[in-house]
């Protein structure tokens, strides 16, 4: 029996994951676009809470972070991402979808200016969802980000 691929996906036959980056592959594409990091124990082991690590961070995530950079045309410095400590989930840190983001005035006007307000987080945080699906809570002191896709 021959199956086409196209009929595959359509049966839900085949999954489509998203490709997985390693810490360095995703630091070297946040670089390049002019992204910056931080980490308050200045490393990026991905067991250890006070790091801020890429490791197994999502494609499309890392792409979404490009993709608001280039949008917002201001500074974005992550201080989260696939490290232990965080909230679990499917859409989770670890899973390699979310993404913390420093505030700033450029940042936070974007967000709050382009997106569309949405009902708070159950915890009572503010979130607002863009056309592309990804949700931005603001968690007081930074951006929570949520990326299902790359945000084009």
């Amino acid at each position: 029996m021959k199956f086409s691929i196209a009929a595959l996906l359509v049966a839900g036959a085949i999954s489509v994951e998203a490709a997985k980056l390693t810490h360095s592959q995703a630091t070297s594409r946040l670089s390049a676009a002019g992204i910056s990091w931080t980490s308050s124990g200045g490393c990026s082991n991905r067991n250890v809470a006070t790091c801020t690590s890429f490791d197994q961070v999502r494609e499309e995530t890392i792409a979404g972070a490009i993709t608001l950079k280039q949008a917002c045309g201001c500074a974005i410095t992550i201080t989260g991402g696939t490290e232990t400590g965080h909230a679990s989930g499917t859409y989770s840190h670890w899973n390699g979808y979310k993404l913390d983001m420093s505030k700033t005035t450029g940042l936070n006007n974007y967000i709050t200016s382009t997106f569309t307000r949405i009902a708070d987080r159950s915890d009572g945080y503010a979130q607002y969802k863009a056309g592309s699906g990804n949700i931005y809570c603001n968690e007081g002191n930074h951006w929570d980000i949520t990326f299902y896709t790359d945000g084009s």
